[in-house]
């Protein structure tokens, strides 16, 4: 019988082996893998969530060593250590504290995706509920792209306040409900993955972090998910619409960008405790609210669902 380096890591009674999700936010969902050979975790977004039909986010050793592959070099250089029982397992030992130069890709590449809209499923989605007009706004404002990883996919450039193209994040959506299309994968990946670019760092930033310039004194919502940034500014345009792509990406590193600015965070139902926590620890770059609306509006099953705020104004108007 094989016998594989990395496997998820089993439930330990009086161990934290449950963690938070950095798609959904749910806390004590996230099954997180480790190394078979030392018992020490992969990175923090290498796991599995246990909300399998209302998340489904999966991120497996294969596609981050994909994404990363001089940490996947790196980690097989590193020389492997005995894992002790008791012993808190160590994260991320082997990404070592040499900070690599980010990548960036060319302008050409996002053009390239600037086509085939009828074929890309979230920009049917956007002209069926919006307009025609107001669906190529919001395509050109957010830099919206086509890919032909999956039929029907989109593109969400990460493309920084310099205007520089950090990568593109690929997903697929059903062009009826505009809901992420989950099963029997993810269907989630980066340009770069797909391109099987060598080398390439990725350092994530804000989507549509490049806003920011154009508009100085505007203020700022801060949303998980792209797609929520996009509808929701068609809904309430007095914002400047971020998308931070999970609470564990919601660091003073990405934050620093909104340095001096009044800031609104605006939390999937259930997320609200953790966003409250991470906005106290980041006042020092600028003022956070963290929105509990969805919190006081919400019915019990919408809060089991872990709606968000675009789910809620696709409906029905809420602010």
């Amino acid at each position: 019988m094989s016998t594989y380096r990395y496997t998820l890591q089993p439930y330990g009674n009086g161990q934290n082996t449950r963690f938070t999700c950095p798609a959904c936010g749910k806390t004590r969902q996230l099954t997180r893998y480790i190394d078979t050979e030392t018992g020490e975790h992969l990175h923090e977004a290498v796991g599995s969530c246990n909300r399998v039909s209302k998340c489904g986010y999966h991120y497996t050793p294969k596609l981050y060593f994909a994404d990363h592959p001089d940490t996947f070099q790196s980690f097989f250089n590193h020389k492997s250590t005995k894992y002790q029982p008791g012993k808190q397992p160590v994260s991320n030992t082997f990404l070592g504290n040499k900070p690599q130069p980010i990548s960036y890709m060319p302008l050409e590449r996002l053009q390239e995706s600037r086509r085939h809209y009828n074929a890309n499923n979230f920009a049917v989605f956007l002209r069926e509920r919006f307009g025609k007009e107001t669906a190529e706004k919001l395509i050109a404002r957010y830099h919206i792209g086509t890919s032909r990883k999956w039929l029907g996919a989109t593109v969400f450039w990460l493309v920084d306040q310099q205007g520089r193209i950090r990568s593109g994040k690929i997903m697929l959506y059903d062009k009826a409900t505009g809901k992420r299309i989950k099963h029997p994968f993810p269907h989630f990946t980066w340009v770069h993955t797909v391109l099987k670019l060598e080398g390439y760092h990725l350092k994530q930033c804000l989507f549509g972090e490049h806003l920011l310039g154009l508009f100085p004194g505007k203020p700022v919502a801060v949303v998980e998910s792209e797609k929520t940034a996009v509808i929701c500014s068609v809904s309430l345009p007095r914002y400047i619409w971020l998308a931070v792509g999970g609470i564990s990406q919601l660091t003073a590193e990405k934050c620093a960008v909104l340095t001096g600015r009044q800031v609104t965070l605006f939390p999937d139902l259930g997320g609200y405790g953790a966003w409250k926590q991470k906005a106290q620890e980041l006042q020092g770059i600028a003022s956070f609210i963290v929105s509990d609306i969805l919190e006081r509006i919400a019915s019990k099953e919408q809060q089991e669902e872990g709606l968000d705020i675009a789910d809620f104004l696709l409906k029905r108007k809420v602010v």
